[in-house]
C-alpha cells in the first residue's frame, strides 16, 4: 500500500458540523483504502487526545502530524467542502516536501452518523 497523508476539513462551529466532518473523514479514509492506499489523517487522530481549540494543543497536534507527513509518499486532498485554511497550510507543507498532491471529490457518499437515525 502507498502511504498517503489525507487532507479534509475538520474544524466546525457547531456540534453538527463536527459530526459531519468526522463522517466525511471516515468516508475519505474508506475511499483511500479502497484505492490501495494507507491513509494518515492527523486531524482525525490527534483531536481525540488534544483540544483543537487550544492554540498550544493545536500546535502540538500539527507538529506531530508533520512528522508523519514526511513519511508519506503523497498527499490526498478531499475538496467536497472546499479548502480550509488548515488544509491550505497542510498542502503547502506537502509541497515543500515534494509530495504529489492529488485532489479528489467524493460522489454519492452516504454520511451516516453512527447511532443516528
Amino acid at each position: 500500500m502507498i502511504r498517503v497523508y489525507l487532507e479534509s476539513p475538520f474544524a466546525a462551529d457547531t456540534d453538527a458540523g463536527v459530526v459531519l466532518h468526522r463522517c466525511y473523514l471516515a468516508a475519505c479514509i474508506r475511499d483511500c483504502l479502497h484505492r490501495g492506499e494507507s491513509p494518515f489523517a492527523s486531524h482525525g487522530l490527534y483531536t481525540t487526545a488534544l483540544d483543537d481549540r487550544d492554540p498550544v494543543q493545536r500546535a502540538l497536534g500539527i507538529d506531530a502530524g508533520a512528522a508523519w507527513r514526511a513519511a508519506c509518499d503523497r498527499t490526498i486532498v478531499y475538496g467536497n467542502f472546499g479548502i480550509s485554511s488548515g488544509m491550505a497550510a497542510g498542502i503547502a507543507a506537502s509541497m515543500r516536501l515534494g509530495h504529489v498532491i492529488v485532489h479528489r471529490m467524493l460522489g454519492g457518499v452516504s454520511l451516516k452518523v453512527a447511532g443516528g437515525r
